[in-house]
């Protein structure tokens, strides 16, 4: 096939010998299987984002940390520089976080070297060697759904101990290869710890997994493994083997709005007095 562009650096420098295929398109990236040596790799060539994409990703690069404070700085004020310095950050995020997740024994694709802005990982297959489709395309029985749902949660697990959400995690996401779901897809990477929606797009990830495979294994529709894993993590106490149950009590106590307000009416009276002492003292001075 031709060469894409964003491919050619790659060719030049030996990097990749030839490009076999293409393998999916999407809106932030194209995918295609690429050959390096014996070898059959796929490769993540990015696309230029315009403005308005810049603009959805604000959410997830809350607590995110840059080079530097000229690179933040100007991320914020978002000019052409800064523009560019969040699409390498974008771009780099999901790189970093591979490379720590693999190591963590989270099951997602093996990383092989990012070169010119491009992502280079294993290629991911099902049993019979062909491209692993997503979780989205295929039907399980009762047992596989349940035990692909043990596999992704204790991943979320490890995911979590590492300070890390996925942010998007979906049937979309997930792709069933020969050894068992394994999670792609991490430039919107979310910090655990920095990020003030972390735990609202955590339970999302984990509810759409549930909600998923909850198709083939209806028993999995009353868990609430998301609720559990955070409130342990935020408790510290969460480990990546910690046993989960799927069950979670919540505090549906109501609060007493009355007090709030009384506390609120209290505070703006503290203030007043405050200020028209400070008030006093400057007329006497």
């Amino acid at each position: 096939m031709k060469i894409p562009k964003g491919l050619q650096p790659l060719i030049d420098d030996g990097v990749i010998d030839a490009v076999l295929r293409s393998l999916k398109s999407g809106k932030e990236a194209s995918v295609y299987v690429v050959r390096s040596g014996a070898d059959e790799l796929c490769a993540k060539v990015y696309k230029d984002m315009a403005q308005r994409s810049f603009q959805a990703r604000v959410q997830y690069q809350e607590g995110r940390k840059f080079r530097g404070s000229r690179q933040a700085r100007a991320i914020a004020k978002a000019s052409k520089f800064g523009r560019r310095e969040q699409e390498a950050e974008w771009k780099s995020a999901e790189v970093d976080a591979l490379y720590l997740l693999a190591e963590a024994g989270v099951n997602v694709p093996r990383p092989r070297g990012f070169f010119h802005g491009v992502l280079l990982m294993d290629l991911l297959v099902d049993a019979d060697g062909h491209n692993a489709p997503r979780l989205s395309e295929v039907e399980l029985s009762t047992e596989q759904a349940l035990a692909f749902h043990t596999v992704l949660m204790r991943d979320v697990v490890r995911m979590l101990c590492l300070g890390l959400v996925h942010g998007d995690l979906s049937e979309y996401n997930v792709l069933v290869t020969h050894t068992g779901p394994v999670i792609i897809d991490f430039p919107q990477v979310v910090s655990a710890a920095g990020n003030n929606a972390a735990r609202s797009m955590l339970l999302r990830d984990v509810h759409n997994l549930r909600d998923t495979l909850g198709r083939f294994a209806p028993a999995l529709a009353t868990t609430h493994y998301g609720e559990e894993m955070w409130a342990l993590f935020e408790k510290g106490e969460l480990l990546p083997n910690s046993p989960l149950t799927g069950r979670f009590v919540f505090d549906d106590s109501n609060a007493d709005v009355d007090a709030v307000m009384a506390s609120i009416e209290e505070a703006r009276k503290e203030a007043l007095i405050r200020q028209q002492g400070r008030v006093e003292a400057a007329l006497r001075d």
